[in-house]
């Protein structure tokens, strides 16, 4: 059951700022704080100036790509409420969650059933799943069927390549929480119209439940 969303990508004050005060706000809202390649990017001191808006009803997360202390220890000073983290074994992510005192999104990016298993070595350091595609600063795709029969007592995000017109019934039975990022940009920018849709759907899709 669809219990709400995360816009992931944010960069800029005015489209932070249009998805805060949405009547239907994201649960989550995503940094991209230290994956360069990504246009999505943002730099501490770019982090320092969004990250005073008032969150109100959403969690501010920091996206993270194996992370390294010198990030970490920038970005601990922020107003972050989970790390989301992307290759690191269970022992790295059990240290950053110990030092940090932070909540975890556990990203494991899918490519086959292989890949879907993994989830069950780093239970013990998870808050949340996140189950994603192959290739970070691409909005590529994964067959997210591979993530139907898992039943874990752990909220389960998904995403990889949705799309703003896709049917967000389809994701009713596997997943709790939609992320999407790139699905809500047009030539690369965060579209306002698109985020509207968006979590209008995610509204009415949840009202329906």
């Amino acid at each position: 059951m669809i219990k709400g969303s995360k816009i992931c990508g944010i960069s800029d004050l005015d489209t932070l700022n249009f998805i805060i005060n949405h009547p239907y706000p994201p649960q989550f809202i995503g940094f991209i704080c230290n994956y360069k390649k990504s246009s999505r990017y943002v730099g501490v001191e770019k982090l320092n100036d969004l990250l005073k808006l008032d969150k109100k009803k959403s969690n501010f997360v920091a996206v993270l790509v194996k992370p390294d202390e010198t990030i970490l220890e920038k970005i601990k000073h922020l107003p972050f409420d989970y790390y989301q983290i992307y290759d690191c074994t269970p022992e790295e992510i059990k240290k950053i969650k110990q030092k940090y005192s932070k909540k975890i999104i556990t990203a494991l990016t899918i490519k086959d059933e292989t890949d879907v298993k993994k989830y069950e070595l780093f239970y013990e350091v998870t808050d949340i799943y996140l189950f994603d595609s192959k290739g970070y600063e691409k909005s590529m795709a994964f067959d997210h069927t591979l993530i139907e029969k898992i039943k874990i007592n752990k909220p389960l995000m998904v995403a990889g390549n949705i799309q703003v017109n896709d049917n967000l019934e389809n994701f009713k039975e596997i997943a709790d929480i939609i992320d999407i990022s790139g699905g809500l940009e047009t030539s690369g920018i965060k579209d306002k119209s698109k985020i509207d849709i968006f979590l209008n759907k995610v509204e009415q899709v949840q009202n329906e439940a």
